[in-house]
């Protein structure tokens, strides 16, 4: 811990000046304040010494035996704060310049991409360069592990609950609705029970995916048929659902074309909630990180309305 004897490094930087210059007047300017202020420092540095660092001359001001002794000192400490100064500016620009982000299939498919246009038209609009995003698409597991591991910024996940350990915000909300292919005979009825939805095999999603963690939590104490497939995508469980492998719980923005041409038929389930949070998540403060990541995140809960 250092003692109450050492001067604020405003007030080194500005004896280093005074050396350099050879006048109070001319370090004081070139740090912008007055010459009331930078006499003020001198003698507040000479008060914590307890020695005289600068006399008066014709020519200027130089410095005492002490001061020159003090300056060799705080010169080394001027340029290791430089150097601190410059590291840190580094690191706002490469925070600003670079993002890296994780998202679930959902999420990253449907909804991260109209976010991310929208972010860079901003920043264009505030005549700042574009974020170089890189983005990975994976399950809600997946992307948590990831963003606890440091590997990505930030991420942003699907499920009932925020994941534990990270900081988090509510960006929205989604909605899994039942599909079927069009020759499935559910397809023609405008509703089903709970119970029946449990009992028949479904094509479903892995274990780990927001998706899943819905589905099975939804209908947790009912008995529940072995899964008729399990895939890795959701791509991949439309594609099996259109071609007759049986029902899926699905979000409501993955099916909402398969919907539009009748690829798939959309059926209404009774007595089962099946809503789902949409979460940003990060490691450290109660707000995400400074630059792009909190403007994303921003932006995400405003156009989502959660």
């Amino acid at each position: 811990m250092l003692s109450p004897r050492v001067p604020e490094l405003r007030a080194l930087e500005l004896l280093v000046l005074v050396a350099r210059t050879g006048s109070l007047s001319a370090a004081a300017a070139a740090l912008g304040v007055s010459q009331q202020a930078a006499s003020s420092r001198v003698r507040t540095m000479e008060a914590l010494i307890g020695e005289p660092l600068l006399t008066r001359t014709r020519r200027g001001s130089e410095l005492t035996p002490t001061g020159e002794l003090v300056v060799q000192w705080a010169g080394r400490v001027v340029e290791a704060a430089t150097q601190l100064d410059i590291g840190i500016a580094t690191l706002r620009t490469d925070r600003r310049g670079h993002l890296s982000i994780a998202a679930s299939l959902t999420i990253a498919e449907h909804l991260l991409p109209g976010w991310l246009v929208a972010v860079r038209a901003e920043q264009a609009k505030r005549g700042q360069d574009p974020t170089e995003v890189r983005m990975t698409a994976t399950n809600s597991a997946q992307v948590a592990a990831l963003v606890a591991s440091g590997e990505v910024d930030l991420g942003f996940v699907e499920g009932p609950d925020a994941p534990e350990g990270l900081a988090h915000r509510l960006v929205g909300t989604d909605e899994l609705v039942v599909v079927v292919g069009p020759g499935h005979p559910w397809a023609g009825r405008s509703r089903i029970t709970a119970a029946a939805r449990a009992a028949t095999p479904l094509v479903v999603r892995e274990a780990g995916s927001g998706t899943r963690t819905v589905l099975d939590r939804a209908l947790a104490g009912l008995p529940t048929a072995p899964p008729a497939l399990e895939l890795s995508s959701t791509a991949a469980v439309r594609s099996a659902v259109a071609a007759g492998a049986g029902p899926a719980a699905l979000g409501a923005h993955a099916v909402r074309d398969d919907l539009a041409t009748g690829r798939l038929v959309r059926v209404a389930v009774r007595g089962i909630d099946l809503t789902r949070r949409l979460h940003a998540v990060w490691q450290g403060g109660a707000r995400p990180p400074e630059g792009p990541a909190r403007d994303l995140v921003d932006w995400a809960a405003a156009a989502q309305g959660p």
